[in-house]
């Protein structure tokens, strides 16, 4: 049995199911040869690529030449674009196409210079490419079949299976068209050129020339340049097949010549089978061996409407308009101008449309040669179409299915391997026209399938999103996830070895910030409280300084005792003596205090701009304290001075001058050395008492005014008086009970109502300014701590030397304690129902005024060591002399600015006169 090669070489034929003999009419163009014609003035490049698979490489405007790439892109179906001629792009916009819709498309409008100029071809020999640049070279040309598809030469070149039979498509069976027998006439040796270079890319078993049999003079041509092809000799074959319609089809031309049917859905490739037209392979040569592009073509241009007709090579791009004008185009009414022939041409709706690579023929037929349109008729079910059908097709049930315009039944049908002959319409006696049917049914499973590509991209590109979104938020989980077991991992590390180092470090910053907070709130407290205790030393140090010179004055007194014993009164000469040593004392006193004063104010921080919060109980403490301990060295110095006073109680001694002063600078010495003893160990005692109280704190406004210095200077000039009348009392015999004395001066002092009388309301001086509630305290306080200073020396000078010696001194400092703690001091005068309870609140004034009652006190102490010895008239009159002083005092002082303060003053002022009547009227009891 022969293989379909060696049957192939016998010219071996096979039938071809179908078809037609429509009238050949090929003469009225193949007897004259190919021409050209005259430029145009425009030429129209369709760029359909562009916005898909290309970009435009030009502009209005740019000149181009002959052969440019207009386009550059990439992509599997791209080809390029180029210039027919040299000139100007005169615009870039939507011009109709060359296609039975007319539809428009993009499209570049250049502008002829005349010139013709091109750019410089680069000629190659095919022995020195290789076959991907020979591909190169064809994709560049922009080649693409020349039969009619249009289809990219470069990848019919390029199959992924083995070719084993190439088929030169020369049998050109449509009627009026003639361009490929011209082509094959005159340009065989060019054709068998880029047959080789076919054959060089594919390298097929076998190469066959296909040529009907009404087109010798194109076989002789073949032929002749087949036998000086030594390369091709035993591979390429010149086969002539019989006349028919529509034999050139690409599947009915490998019927014929194989006896193969490719397959529904197939192509020719899958079954090593190519089929390249003889246009094409021109075209190839053209391209690799010269590098020239697919700028033009031979058309076809024949019809009884043309003067002229024949074969022309046209431009890509030249209008047909033009074209037609040229070769004497007679347009008649309803004339008809069709793209390709007759059977499977398009008649064009707009004449002035572009030349394409596809384009063969231009038909311009008259009246005679095409009927009029016929009227449709019914189908009467012939079967005649059938029988014509050349792809074994049932044209009847495609027109009805594509008529009801149900596409997917007519798709069932097979409708996608028409190869729209026409045959089928060709011979139908209803004149229907089947391929029209054929051809929008197409259209339309064409659109449908586009959109449903499109519909199913969309699904597509929504589920990636959607798988996208899952996928990042799982990510972002596991991320999540993974970071917080590097957290957890790492704190459980950290918390092993660093645990104990953390919980210290917290501890640390809390004691840190407590310390901070404590020292914060503690420290103008800390100022204020060491103020008050350096005020409560400096008290006690002017107490023990008083008791010392006490002491020694009574010593001194002993020899002028002995001597004297007969003066019984003092002269007036003495008693004035006294009184000048006295008031020498008490200013030398203040002068020191007022140092003193200086010294402390220097140590301490002048807070008189800022409130200074205060412990009410610290202050009272330290003032019992104070006291206190004032009161034990008053009684022990009294011991000694009761003693010598038994004797001499009834006798008075005057007192020298001279002997005075001596007596003070020595007390002063003493009191300085034990100031400085008693200062340290308040600050020690001092420190303790703070310690249990220092969560209780009170502010006041640490501004010292002059009423409060005047208010100081009234509560100094009432502590002189009264200690003025307390000397009057250290006369009184020991054997006096002391706790009926205490007992009497406190019920007196603290808990029992005064009667103030007019005329002592008129001993006091007269205020008439206003004061505010806080100076109005001050001065109660003041006036209570005066009162119970007085009390407390009242009671160490009238102890007698038995008692005080057995009594405990324990006894005493606890009472003082108490008192200062537990009770509160009330001033109660008779004009008033209620008590006034004061909070003891110290402040720069308040140290002051401290001062100054120390001072104070230190004058009533060397009062009561000179009149320790002196008669009581004596000692009376001194005080109405101290009295007149300090109401001389008062009077220097500026108003006080309240009616209330006049009436607390006069009270206080009151209460010390009483207290001191009291005194003096149980000493002349005693005497009786």
């Amino acid at each position: 049995m022969l293989t379909l090669l060696e049957q192939i070489d016998k010219g071996t034929l096979w039938h071809s199911p179908g078809g037609i003999h429509p009238p050949q009419l090929k003469s009225v163009s193949n007897q004259v040869s190919s021409a050209r014609l005259p430029l145009s003035r425009y030429y129209s490049v369709p760029v359909p690529q562009v916005g898909d698979s290309a970009r435009l490489q030009v502009k209005v405007g740019d000149q181009v030449l002959k052969g440019q790439m207009l386009t550059e892109g990439e992509g599997f179906m791209y080809l390029p674009v180029h210039a027919p001629t040299s000139g100007i792009i005169a615009d870039i916009a939507l011009k109709p196409s060359n296609h039975a819709s007319g539809l428009p498309v993009l499209t570049c409008v250049i502008q002829a210079d005349g010139k013709d100029d091109s750019i410089d071809y680069q000629s190659s020999e095919l022995a020195t490419l290789s076959n991907q640049q020979i591909l190169d070279k064809i994709k560049q040309a922009g080649i693409a079949g020349m039969g009619g598809a249009s289809f990219p030469s470069h990848i019919k070149l390029n199959p992924a299976s083995e070719i084993d039979l190439v088929i030169i498509n020369g049998v050109e069976c449509e009627p009026y068209i003639t361009s490929d027998d011209v082509i094959m006439r005159e340009n065989a040796t060019e054709i068998l050129s880029g047959i080789n270079i076919i054959n060089t890319l594919l390298s097929p078993q076998r190469i066959i020339i296909a040529i009907e049999d009404n087109k010798p003079e194109a076989v002789s041509a073949m032929r002749s340049a087949l036998d000086n092809a030594t390369e091709l000799q035993g591979i390429v074959k010149v086969t002539v097949i019989p006349t028919k319609y529509p034999s050139g089809g690409e599947k009915q031309l490998i019927q014929i010549i194989t006896g193969r049917e490719v397959p529904t859905g197939s192509i020719p490739a899958q079954q090593g089978i190519v089929v390249h037209n003889v246009g094409t392979a021109y075209a190839i040569q053209d391209a690799v061996l010269h590098g020239k592009p697919l700028i033009e073509r031979l058309v076809t241009l024949t019809g009884e409407q043309v003067s002229t007709p024949g074969n022309y090579w046209l431009p890509i791009g030249s209008s047909v308009k033009d074209i037609l004008e040229q070769v004497g185009f007679d347009e008649a009414p309803l004339q008809k101008v069709i793209i390709g022939g007759p059977m499977m041409g398009y008649a064009l709706p707009d004449f002035d449309v572009p030349v394409l690579k596809g384009t063969n023929c231009i038909l311009t037929p008259s009246q005679n040669e095409i009927a009029p349109d016929a009227e449709e008729k019914a189908c009467i079910r012939c079967g005649e179409c059938a029988i014509a059908c050349p792809a074994l097709l049932l044209p009847q049930q495609l027109f009805w299915h594509a008529k009801a315009e149900e596409y997917d039944k007519a798709a069932s049908f097979n409708l996608k391997d028409c190869i729209e002959c026409g045959c089928c319409s060709y011979v139908c006696p209803s004149d229907i026209p089947l391929v029209e049917y054929y051809r929008i049914a197409k259209s339309a499973l064409k659109n449908e399938a586009e959109e449903k590509r499109q519909a199913e991209q969309a699904k597509i590109r929504f589920e990636a999103r959607l798988q996208r979104l899952e996928d990042e938020k799982r990510a972002r989980e596991e991320k999540s996830r993974l970071a917080a077991e590097k957290r957890k991992a790492a704190m459980e590390n950290s918390d092993k070895k660093n645990a104990v180092a953390e919980a210290m470090a917290r501890v640390a910053a809390k004691k840190k910030m407590a310390e901070q907070n404590t020292q914060a709130d503690s420290k103008p407290a800390a100022s204020t409280d060491k103020s008050s205790a350096v005020s409560a030393a400096i008290a006690r140090a002017k107490a023990k300084k008083l008791a010392q010179q006490a002491e020694n004055q009574a010593s001194a007194q002993e020899p002028s005792a002995q001597l004297d014993q007969t003066t019984e009164q003092a002269s007036p000469v003495d008693d004035k003596k006294a009184q000048i040593a006295a008031a020498v004392a008490r200013a030398k006193a203040k002068k020191r205090a007022q140092q003193s004063d200086n010294k402390v104010s220097d140590q301490v921080p002048d807070n008189t701009n800022e409130s200074v919060p205060v412990d009410d109980k610290k202050a009272q403490i330290a003032a019992a304290v104070a006291r206190a301990k004032a009161k034990k060295l008053a009684q022990q110095s009294n011991n000694k001075v009761s003693e010598q006073a038994l004797d001499d109680t009834k006798h008075s001694v005057p007192v020298d001058d001279k002997k005075a002063q001596i007596a003070a600078a020595v007390a002063r010495a003493k009191a300085k050395k034990l100031a400085k003893q008693a200062e340290n160990q308040s600050e020690d005692k001092q420190q303790t008492i703070e310690s249990s109280s220092v969560n209780e704190q009170s502010s006041v406004q640490a501004s010292l005014s002059p009423a409060d210095e005047k208010k100081a200077k009234i509560a100094a000039a009432v502590a002189k008086a009264k200690a003025k009348k307390l000397a009057q009392s250290a006369g009184q015999s020991a054997g006096q009970p002391q706790q009926d004395d205490e007992h009497l001066a406190q019920t007196q002092a603290i808990d029992t109502p005064v009667d103030v009388k007019p005329e002592t309301q008129s001993d006091s001086v007269t205020e008439t300014a206003t004061l505010s509630p806080a100076d109005e305290k001050k001065a109660r306080i003041a006036a209570a701590v005066a009162k119970a200073k007085a009390k407390k020396l009242a009671q160490s000078a009238g102890q007698s030397a038995g008692q005080s010696a057995g009594q405990p001194q324990q006894d005493d400092e606890h009472l003082a304690q108490t008192q200062a703690i537990d009770t509160p001091v009330t001033v109660t005068p008779e004009t008033q129902s209620d008590s006034v309870t004061e909070t003891v609140t110290l402040s720069p004034a308040d140290e002051k005024k401290a001062r100054i009652a120390a001072a104070v006190a230190k004058a009533k102490a060397k009062k009561l060591a000179l009149g320790a010895t002196q008669p009581l008239q004596s000692e009376a009159k001194a005080v109405e002399t101290d009295i007149s002083d300090t109401q001389s005092e008062q009077t220097s002082i500026e108003p006080i600015k309240s009616a209330a303060e006049v009436k607390k003053a006069r009270i206080a002022a009151a209460v010390a006169k009483a207290k001191a009547k009291k005194l003096a009227n149980q000493q002349s009891s005693e005497k009786e």
